[in-house]
């Protein structure tokens, strides 16, 4: 009996009765399997990738009788089967191990301390943007390099003098805070940065006439108009502002923006909030306590062109699983390195209840509809007294470093977030998950899933896990129709044990899955006392 087509007729049969309420739903175009990946690395951060499987009912002669009006069963004549059946797995995120701070303060611009702001991979270097401020406060854009994205290197760029001195690391430019690399633009615009920034009032005025606005952008700070603000640059150090804002809206925090190249769009995170319209007939209060009722959340836009995007909107915002004085303070949006469409935050979760913070990281696969990852928080202050006790702050990208640790970089303060400013100090580190271990499919016990169907981005497949000396992971590769590709069986899989990092999987000693590259298939895991971190293709 082919149970995969048994489900394929269970689905048509109810799909009159399924109402789609998914905003993650592709109105567009087909839906379904086989799905394709963008990169060569599948890991398993939510549901997504995991079928939920298909039950059915069966009469005593083994045929389906699922839902059927015709079918006069007895009250247990009708047998009960469940096809993929997904069972004893979890999934989790693990802490990361701190180092830092990485950069020790050492030049005159640096005396305050030293922040983090970008942070991108590019042909084996490691590049790093952030700010600097002087003992006399004064905030200066710098750069950084590294081969191994721990030990940093300041590159003399001749860009800017310091007191006689142009070997320096500075830039003229004293805004790096969002920068990523426009694979679509011309070679003067390749890189490009926003941040949060004001606005002109007579450049206001001008603005909405045609364009749209956040009156809370007005109203936040009367005087003062918020707006997110963009610059360009061919080398990423050379920097030219743009004149306009691409969108009038408060965004008081690190804004992160990204060219998606599946939905071949401008994404960007903003600072939003959690806050509901004002009473008709009353004027916008400016005490104090009226100005502090709102919870920090993150919004979402996107945009065919970088040089306007339309008003942010809510994605994530403090939930009843939260305490009422946790708020969402900055998103850090990033992708796993690998798999540019297993999207990821590691948001600071600002505990307005001690002024602290501590971070934790949710996932999605499209990059709208976001879930926490139990296990977090992943990363939380030093004991007080440490250079970063005060409070931290992750800072994207995730990046994947030589030896195939994940490290992500952040900011540690000595004091609070809130506290008394004019002798705090600050300092880079990284956040470190070893083997890239960072969020896990795990069985305690016995467990087992299979995927979606998915088109195979190579020939062979090999695996980051974990199990215990007792415990295996057994591996099945079938068909798109669901039945199993001979030779690479459960029955004739080579069982993986212990500590296996980048092991390539067999059946029989046999590598190749099967079938060619470009293939749908379908993975099927039995899986004892194991964790599955993620799973490379080549």
């Amino acid at each position: 009996m082919n149970s995969p087509r048994i489900i394929a007729t269970l689905i048509l049969l109810t799909a009159p009765f399924l109402t789609l309420h998914c905003g993650a739903i592709e109105h567009n175009r087909g839906t379904g399997e086989p799905y394709a990946l963008s990169g060569n690395r599948l890991a398993f951060h939510n549901w997504y990738y995991i079928r939920p499987g298909q039950l059915d009912w069966q009469n005593s002669e083994g045929k389906s009788v699922y839902s059927s009006g015709a079918e006069k069963a007895g009250r247990f004549e009708s047998k009960f089967h469940y096809y993929d059946y997904p069972h004893g797995i979890r999934i989790v995120a693990h802490p990361a191990e701190k180092t830092g701070p990485v950069i020790e303060r050492e030049k005159p611009w640096e005396e305050m301390g030293i922040r983090v702001s970008s942070l991108l991979h590019e042909e084996g270097v490691y590049r790093m943007w952030g700010t600097s401020q002087s003992a006399k406060g004064v905030d200066y854009g710098c750069y950084f390099e590294s081969t191994d994205g721990l030990h940093w290197i300041r590159p003399n760029l001749g860009i800017v003098d310091y007191a006689g001195d142009t070997d320096t690391n500075l830039l003229e430019f004293d805004k790096p805070v969002s920068i990523f690399k426009d694979p679509t633009a011309q070679p003067e615009e390749r890189y490009k940065t926003v941040w949060h920034g004001d606005f002109e009032p007579e450049q206001f005025e001008e603005y909405k006439r045609d364009h749209p606005w956040s009156v809370m952008a007005t109203e936040t700070d009367p005087g003062r108009f918020h707006s997110i603000r963009a610059a360009v640059s061919p080398d990423g150090l050379r920097w030219e502002t743009l004149p306009r804002p691409l969108s009038v809206e408060p965004s008081d925090t690190n804004v992160v923006c990204t060219y998606d190249s599946t939905l071949k769009k401008y994404v960007m995170y903003t600072r939003n909030y959690m806050i509901g319209p004002r009473a008709v007939g009353f004027p916008n209060p400016t005490e104090r306590m009226h100005q502090f009722v709102f919870r920090r959340a993150i919004g979402r836009t996107e945009s065919d062109s970088f040089y306007e995007f339309p008003l942010s909107q809510v994605i994530v915002e403090p939930g009843p699983e939260k305490l009422p004085t946790d708020t969402f303070y900055t998103s850090c949006k990033t992708t796993l390195p690998g798999a540019p469409d297993h999207h990821l935050m590691f948001p600071a979760i600002y505990h307005q209840s001690d002024d602290t913070t501590s971070i934790e990281i949710q996932a999605s696969y499209d990059g709208k509809l976001w879930h926490r990852i139990p296990g977090s928080p992943i990363l939380e202050p030093g004991p007080e007294g440490a250079w970063d006790g005060g409070c931290v702050f992750t800072t994207h990208n995730l990046a994947e470093l030589p030896n195939g640790d994940f490290a992500l970089p952040y900011t540690g303060y000595l004091y609070p977030h809130k506290y008394p400013r004019g002798a705090w100090g600050y300092d880079i580190g990284m956040a470190i998950w070893p083997k890239g271990r960072m969020i896990g499919l795990e069985a305690e016990d016995e467990g087992e899933f299979a995927t979606m169907a998915i088109v195979l981005p190579g020939s062979k497949m090999g695996i980051n896990a974990l199990t215990k000396r007792a415990g295996q992971i057994l591996v099945e590769v079938a068909d798109y129709n669901g039945d199993p590709i001979t030779g690479h069986t459960f029955e004739e899989a080579d069982p993986i044990v212990g500590d296996q990092f980048g092991t390539t999987i067999t059946w029989k000693g046999e590598s190749d899955l099967g079938v060619e590259k470009g293939t749908p298939v379908i993975l099927r895991f039995r899986m004892k006392m194991a964790e599955i971190f993620y799973l490379d293709f080549e």
